[in-house]
């Protein structure tokens, strides 16, 4: 059966109007054309839609049932097809996938929580844990945004840097590396602790000491950051990992912050999507507020802290 979908906006105009005349008035097309219109939709739907009563025509019971849901259907139509309109957040109804890694999720998940259903109540977040370096989801449209210490390689990946972090060594309060400024040497001879979530014993930091003529001892590799934190809060292990994200799990824990004793270039912070929603105004409020939320993490503090120096948050 092929459909005329020009006959739902004369069946609308129609059933607003109770005229042939007025509809074709409201459509800009003649009472003649209309006449037919109307002809064609009675064919159609086996109703006579509208049936003259003296002068004036009037809607049949079946006409008065589907009113509504024939003007909803050209409503819907009228979106569909034409330019976005303005962006009505507080109506605003959908769940964006959000893949972030474990620790920028624990730093400002809840800040993003709260900032998403505070502008846009309707909206839900689905916060998914980072399995890998696949981009397979995002070109699926499976994830909707998601963070990355890489820039893509892929073309339709699109990308945008919202920060980098410093590295910093945390260790568990009266650890001996607390002792006095740590050394290079020290660094390296302590028993080390790596951040991976496919088991990786090694990481950039082996790249850095290789150059200075050293190599550190890494013992374990924990699948994700609180893991890592915990263990280094209950054993004499040492964990380099990046400053801003993981600063508030340190000092919840107690941790000791101290300055790595060799220089390590900066981590940098990318959130990624897919080039589908580039012109998808919804998702870019989105990506908009997660670049806020994250960037208040690099954000220099408002109030004075102690130097990074033998920090145990005590």
């Amino acid at each position: 059966m092929q459909l005329d979908l020009n006959l739902l906006t004369a069946l609308d105009a129609l059933l607003e109007e109770g005229s042939v005349a007025g509809a074709a008035a409201r459509l800009h097309v003649t009472a003649p054309a209309m006449s037919r219109s109307l002809g064609r939709i009675r064919k159609a739907t086996g109703d006579q839609i509208l049936v003259r009563t003296g002068r004036s025509m009037v809607p049949t019971t079946r006409a008065l049932a589907m009113r509504a849901q024939v003007h909803a259907l050209v409503q819907q139509a009228h979106q569909l097809l034409s330019a976005q309109q303005e962006l009505d957040l507080a109506a605003l109804d959908r769940v964006f996938t959000v893949r972030w890694h474990d620790a920028l999720t624990a730093a400002c998940g809840t800040a993003l929580i709260t900032a998403v259903h505070r502008q846009a109540p309707g909206v839900r977040l689905r916060l998914s844990a980072e399995p890998g370096t696949d981009d397979a989801e995002l070109r699926r449209g499976e994830v909707d945004l998601e963070s990355s210490a890489g820039a893509p390689t892929l073309p339709d990946i699109r990308h945008r840097l919202v920060g980098s972090d410093r590295l910093v060594v945390a260790v568990r309060p009266g650890h001996p590396l607390t002792e006095g400024p740590p050394s290079i040497e020290r660094y390296a001879a302590a028993e080390h602790l790596t951040v991976s979530r496919r088991g990786s014993l090694r990481d950039p930091i082996d790249d850095a000491l290789a150059t200075c003529g050293l190599e550190r001892r890494v013992i374990a590799a924990g699948p994700t950051t609180a893991f890592a934190l915990q263990l280094a809060l209950d054993t004499d292990l040492v964990v380099t990992l990046p400053d801003a994200v993981t600063r508030a799990a340190r000092e919840h824990l107690g941790l000791a912050t101290l300055p790595p004793p060799l220089p390590l270039p900066e981590v940098p912070l990318y959130l990624l999507w897919h080039q589908r929603y580039d012109d998808d105004r919804a998702h870019t409020w989105l990506r908009d507020l997660a670049t806020e939320t994250v960037q208040a993490l690099f954000a220099p503090p408002t109030t004075p802290q102690q130097p990074l120096t033998n920090r145990t948050g005590q």
